[in-house]
């Protein structure tokens, strides 16, 4: 069975790409080598090299991961956190 190949815009694959940079950072900061991040995170050291490049093939569990070896992990739910559209949405039905 074919794997489905994802369609990613070039805006969304820029926003991947600055998280990955992100992640990267974060690792540099730390003093931590790929493969102390790729170990702690159960992860191969070319999944971590992906992650880093914002590949969007890569599962977000192994996003988490890398994550919560920075201590970043709780990061995620600021994600969406905001959703002005959909309250409006909601407001609009209230009415």
């Amino acid at each position: 069975m074919a794997l489905k190949k994802h369609i990613i815009f070039p805006k969304q694959q820029q926003l991947l790409q600055a998280f990955g940079e992100n992640l990267k950072l974060a690792r540099k900061r730390r003093k931590l080598t790929m493969q102390d991040v790729a170990d702690r995170s159960a992860i191969d050291r070319g999944t971590l090299r992906q992650i880093e490049k914002g590949n969007p093939s890569v599962s977000i569990g192994a996003y988490v991961n890398v994550l919560r070896v920075f201590g970043l992990q709780e990061d995620l739910l600021k994600l969406a956190a905001a959703d002005e559209l959909g309250r409006k949405l909601q407001d609009l039905e209230i009415l």
